[in-house]
C-alpha cells in the first residue's frame, strides 16, 4: 500500500469520538492494527491519525443469519467488499494544513483534494502543524501515513536545531520515532510498566540520549545495580548488556553504598559513599515510618529530641540509657514509653552499611562537584537496596542536592549572569511510588521536585510498575509518559491523569506488547505515539558511546585525565 493507494473512505465520524472509516474492497482487514498510523486527506488539510479499533461490518443483518457456507469461497468473495466490509475507528491527533501565504483557498473537489497530496509529498516547508480542531469531509481518502509525515511530526536525530533522540520506531514502518529532549529535561517525567516488560532498558536508552546530547546531568540511583556497570538480560541463555560507565567512561561517575558487592561485580573506580546519623532528619524517617513501624507519639517525640539536641539527635537518642531518657522526659515533657520504642527501632539502622556515626568526607559535596563539572552520577546500593535503605538514601542524598540547587537557582536569579546558571538535573528514581503516593508525598522532596515544574532546574524521571500508587496532583504534573504493557484498571487509568482523550489511548495501551513496545504521550512528543523501542545492543552501543578506554590511544587518555582534573578544580 502507497500513499497514491487509498485505504478507506471516511463515512462518518466527529472531533471528540473520532473517526470511522470502511476500508477499501482491495483492503484486508487484518493489515490493520491498532497503533497503527494513518493519514486522511481532507479538502485543505491533511489529518494525522491514529488507529484505535478495528470492525467488521455488513450491508445487511441477512447476511448475518445466513452466512455463506465456509466451502463456497466465490459466494465470500463476492460479498467482500460490498455485502461484508471491515472498519476502523481513527482518532485524529495533529492536521497538516497550508500556511496561507503560500497555499491559495482551495474548493471542494476530488481532484483539487488530489492536488494538495501531491503538493504536499512535493514540499512540506510550505505545511504547519496545528492541533485537530476539525475534521474531514464525508469519503475523505484514507493513506499509510509515509516517512515524510513521521519527519515533519517527530523530526530527525541529527537535526542541528533541536536535541532529538530515536526512542524507536512506529510497529509498523522504518522510521524513527525523536524525542525533543530539551523540551524532556523540562518537567519530571515517566517511565512505567508491569514488571518484566523492559522499563530498565527504556530508561538506559532515555539517559543515554540525555548523555549523548548533553541535554541535562544525572543523578541516578541506581536500586538494583542496573545501569551504573553491566546488567543481565532476560531470556533463556545468559548475557549482559552495558552500563552507562562502559558506554560512557569519561562522562559517567559510580558511587557506591556498598564497596564490597560492587567490587564482586569487578566495577572498576567506583567511589565509596558514607551517610552520617546527623544527615539524618525526622522527614526522612516519616519516610520510611512503615519499614521502622514507627508510631505517631515516636514520631512526635524524634521531633522534641531534635529541637534539644539538633543534627546529632540520632546518636544522641542511641546512646541514652532508661535513666537518661527517664529525666529528659520529665524536663521536656516527653513521652518515655514512646522515646524507648523510637531508640528501640532505630537500632535497625546500624544494620546499614553505609551508615556511620559522623563522616570523614563530605560526600554529598563530591557528588554536587561531579554534577557541576558536567558528570553524571549513579549511586549503587549493592546489597542494601531493600525498601528501608533504599528510601532512606535517596531522600536523605537527593534532600541536601535539592537544597544546593535552590541556593544555585536563586543566585542565578538575582545576578542573571550566564555562568552561575546551574546545568539541569535530572534526578531517577525507582519504585516511584514508594516516595510519591499520597499518604507521603509531602514528607520527601521528591513531591516538592515533581510539584516545581523545574523552577530550580531539577526534574525527576520516575521509573514504577504501579502508577496508581502515585498522588494524582503529582501525576498531573508528570510531562512525558513512556508506558509498556499495564493491566491493571487502576494503572491504566493513572497513566492518563490529566490526559484529554485518553479513553481512545486506552484500547491502545491494553493491546501492547509485553516486550518491545510502549506508547509514549506527554510534552516531549507532539502527539501520542506507539513505538517499537530501539533494541540496546551492540549496533546501539556503537552509536551512541564513546570510544571505550581500552581502544584509546595513550595520549587521548591522559588529555582526557587532564582536563577531568580541571573541570574537578584540581
Amino acid at each position: 500500500m502507497t500513499a497514491e493507494n487509498p485505504l478507506g473512505s471516511v463515512i462518518q465520524g466527529s472531533l471528540s469520538q473520532g473517526l470511522e472509516v470502511r476500508l477499501h474492497a482491495d483492503v484486508s482487514v487484518e493489515d490493520m492494527r491498532v497503533g497503527k498510523f494513518l493519514v486522511v486527506q481532507g479538502v485543505r488539510s491533511r489529518f494525522f491519525c491514529m488507529l484505535t479499533d478495528v470492525a467488521l461490518g455488513t450491508a445487511t443483518q441477512r447476511i448475518l443469519a445466513n452466512p455463506p457456507d465456509p466451502a463456497n469461497t466465490f459466494l465470500q468473495e463476492v460479498l467482500a467488499g460490498t455485502g461484508t466490509y471491515g472498519t476502523i475507528n481513527l482518532s485524529p491527533m495533529l492536521m497538516f494544513t497550508p500556511k496561507a501565504e503560500s497555499e491559495p483557498r482551495r474548493t471542494k473537489t476530488r481532484s483539487k483534494a488530489s492536488d494538495s497530496l501531491a503538493s504536499y509529498e512535493a514540499n512540506t516547508n510550505d505545511v504547519e502543524l496545528l492541533p485537530v480542531k476539525t475534521i474531514p469531509a464525508h469519503f475523505s481518502q484514507v493513506y499509510d501515513a509515509s516517512e515524510r509525515d513521521f519527519r515533519a511530526v517527530f523530526g530527525w536525530e541529527d537535526d542541528p536545531h533541536r536535541r532529538n533522540f530515536a526512542i524507536g520506531e512506529p510497529i509498523d514502518m522504518n522510521v524513527p520515532i525523536c524525542l525533543d529532549l530539551d523540551r524532556f529535561v523540562e518537567r519530571s517525567n515517566g517511565v512505567f510498566g508491569k514488571s518484566g516488560t523492559g522499563k530498565s532498558f527504556l530508561t538506559r536508552l532515555l539517559l543515554s540520549g540525555i548523555i549523548r546530547r548533553r541535554a541535562a546531568v544525572n543523578l541516578i540511583f541506581d536500586m538494583h545495580s542496573e545501569y551504573g556497570w553491566e546488567a543481565t538480560r532476560e531470556g533463556k541463555q545468559f548475557s549482559t548488556v552495558k552500563g552507562l560507565r562502559q558506554l560512557f567512561p569519561s562522562q559517567v561517575q559510580i558511587y557506591t553504598l556498598d564497596v564490597e558487592s560492587t567490587r564482586r561485580r569487578g566495577v572498576r573506580d567506583a567511589q565509596e559513599l558514607y551517610i552520617s546519623y546527623d544527615q539524618i532528619d525526622v522527614e526522612d524517617l516519616m519516610l520510611v515510618r512503615g519499614e521502622l513501624n514507627l508510631s505517631e507519639a515516636s514520631l512526635e517525640n524524634a521531633i522534641i529530641l531534635r529541637n534539644e539536641f539538633g543534627k546529632a539527635w540520632i546518636s544522641r537518642l542511641l546512646s541514652m540509657s532508661n535513666e537518661e531518657i527517664q529525666e529528659f522526659c520529665e524536663v521536656k515533657m516527653g513521652s518515655k514509653s514512646s522515646i524507648m520504642a523510637l531508640q528501640r527501632k532505630l537500632t535497625r539502622l546500624d544494620d546499614l552499611k553505609y551508615l556511620r556515626q559522623t563522616c570523614p568526607k563530605n560526600y554529598v559535596g563530591q557528588i554536587l562537584e561531579s554534577l557541576d563539572a558536567g558528570k553524571h552520577v549513579v549511586i549503587e546500593f549493592g546489597s542494601q537496596s531493600n525498601l528501608l535503605s533504599y528510601m532512606l538514601a535517596t531522600n536523605v542524598i537527593a534532600r541536601r542536592i535539592h537544597h544546593a540547587y535552590v541556593h544555585k537557582a536563586e543566585k542565578f536569579l538575582q545576578t542573571k549572569n550566564p555562568i552561575d546558571r546551574p546545568q539541569p538535573l535530572v534526578i531517577t528514581i525507582e519504585e516511584a511510588h514508594r516516595f510519591l503516593d499520597s499518604a507521603t508525598v509531602r514528607q520527601t522532596i521528591f513531591g516538592t521536585i515533581a510539584r516545581e515544574m523545574r523552577k530550580y532546574f531539577v526534574t525527576l524521571l520516575v521509573v514504577d510498575q504501579r502508577p496508581s500508587g502515585i498522588d494524582n496532583e503529582v501525576m498531573s504534573q508528570v510531562g512525558t509518559r513512556i508506558t509498556a504493557l499495564l493491566n491493571d484498571e487502576k494503572d491504566i487509568e493513572a497513566i492518563f491523569t490529566g490526559v484529554s482523550g485518553g479513553q481512545a489511548l486506552r484500547s491502545v495501551l491494553a493491546k501492547l506488547d509485553s516486550k518491545q513496545q510502549a506508547l509514549i504521550l506527554g510534552h516531549a512528543v507532539p502527539m501520542p505515539v506507539v513505538i517499537r523501542t530501539r533494541p540496546y545492543d551492540e549496533t546501539f552501543y556503537a552509536q551512541i558511546g564513546e570510544t571505550p578506554w581500552e581502544d584509546l590511544p595513550e595520549a587521548e587518555i591522559l588529555q582526557a585525565a587532564e582536563a577531568a582534573k580541571a573541570d574537578l578544580g584540581f
